[in-house]
């Protein structure tokens, strides 16, 4: 099969990753893959299952690729978490696509294609080996992503990964080395899970912090971020290694999801107020200097305004340095889905859009403390439209905060320069790259 493929890929950077094992399976066959698809004769349409948002967002870019169907494009793979969980409704109903591929069925992409050919269209989903094949990176290649394990052992009552994704399981250690070493020069080595720090669990014991000292020390590794980082699990083990790792970045990702008590147990959380507050004084009592990101779900069943209210107060008293805020989604086959009292969607999205101010006036007062000072600032690219340099400090985590623009008269992709900031917004910085332009290794 010599093809022309392109491939469009939604979701989280986890569903990045499976993505860029279906791109290695093409490239290891000698095919072509093309940024623009009107000139793919196979386009695979990488999906996401997470929110019905997601689902309609995967769809409508089924029915969008379908429309090269006039060009040169002979069949549409769907992959990913879309047909893993729905390939009974989807397989009958969504006939613009040729193929279905499960979250594990890399290895199937070609023999299902080729059956595609001879036989029309071939649902292929859960007949894959499961093997984590190589990869072939989507990223900058400053930027890279290493996704540690998949599924997940949390039961959150909203959510419908464990469902789609099935149990946690770690993926070994010594593979995940070799695929780091693997990745070659990587500036930024972003470790992914649905829950990163239950690393390990699945065998009996943690091993989070082990794996984070075995990839630290590899010589092609510049620096490690975590996200996906459950309070429940953020040991003193992992706050001490964050804190004297010189590779670590001092951010960690913490999914909240609310404040308060009574809808923590309503959502199947684990943790409570007072745990999360003990956290988090802990957190910046033992790094000063760390940045916490963490998210949070507006309108979730019988959420009175009060409990909203408290949630508002909350970001002012913990003062997060990034947040992001989601409207609570009712998902069939939840429990959350069959819970009473129901938020209205206006009332969702009010309160999402006061949380996202309330944000926004929080994250304005902290950067605007970086104002005259100097930062390291790794460039990303170039910003056509602003006609200045575009990077992130090291709060700034790729694609989910905000970005440091800056000037400079010389500069170039995945290096570290020392940036004054000259001015500030609510969500991004702006300055002047340092006369003497440095690399920070």
């Amino acid at each position: 099969m010599n093809k022309v493929f392109g491939m469009i890929s939604l979701g989280c950077d986890k569903n990045r990753v499976d993505g860029e094992r279906l791109l290695g399976e093409i490239a290891r066959h000698g095919c072509r893959i093309t940024d623009n698809l009107s000139e793919a004769q196979v386009l695979i349409v990488n999906t996401c299952a997470f929110l019905n948002a997601a689902r309609e967002e995967s769809i409508a870019a089924v029915l969008e690729g379908n429309g090269y169907r006039t060009g040169k494009l002979e069949k549409i793979v769907v992959s990913g978490c879309l047909p893993e969980k729905f390939i009974d409704e989807l397989f009958p109903a969504l006939t613009e696509a040729d193929v279905f591929l499960g979250v594990h069925d890399a290895s199937e992409l070609f023999p299902a294609l080729e059956r595609s050919y001879r036989e029309e269209r071939v649902n292929a989903v859960g007949t894959g080996t499961g093997d984590r094949t190589a990869r072939l990176v989507s990223t900058m290649p400053h930027l890279k992503y290493l996704k540690i394990a998949d599924g997940c052992f949390n039961r959150c009552t909203y959510c419908l990964i464990p469902k789609i994704r099935g149990k946690y399981i770690s993926y070994p250690m010594e593979e995940l080395v070799a695929e780091a070493k693997s990745l070659g020069e990587t500036d930024e080595l972003v470790l992914v899970a649905q829950d990163t720090t239950r690393y390990g669990e699945d065998g009996g014991e943690n091993r989070l912090v082990p794996l984070l000292r075995a990839l630290s020390a590899l010589g092609n590794i510049r620096h490690i971020r975590l996200l996906y980082c459950y309070p429940e699990v953020v040991t003193d083990a992992l706050i001490a290694e964050i804190r004297d790792n010189p590779k670590v970045i001092k951010y960690l990702d913490i999914p909240l999801q609310h404040s308060e008590d009574r809808i923590l147990r309503l959502m199947g959380r684990r943790s409570r107020k007072a745990e999360i507050v003990t956290l988090l004084q802990k957190l910046r009592q033992e790094i000063p200097q760390i940045a916490i990101r963490t998210t949070f779900i507006a309108g979730f069943p019988s959420e009175t305004e009060e409990e909203h209210a408290a949630l508002l107060a909350f970001l002012g008293e913990m003062r997060f340095e990034n947040c992001g805020f989601f409207a609570y989604s009712r998902e069939p086959d939840t429990p959350a889905y069959k819970m009473a009292g129901q938020i209205p969607a206006a009332v969702k999205k009010k309160r999402t859009k006061a949380l996202y101010k309330r944000q926004a006036e929080i994250s304005g007062e902290i950067l605007s403390g970086f104002v005259g000072k100097t930062l390291e600032v790794v460039c990303d690219g170039f910003d056509c439209e602003k006609g200045c340099f575009v990077g992130r400090a090291l709060f700034q985590a790729y694609e989910i905060d905000g970005v440091t623009y800056f000037t400079a008269p010389r500069v170039e992709v995945g290096r570290r320069y020392h940036v004054r900031i000259t001015r500030s917004d609510s969500y991004d910085l702006y300055g002047e790259a340092a006369t003497d332009i440095k690399e920070t290794t």
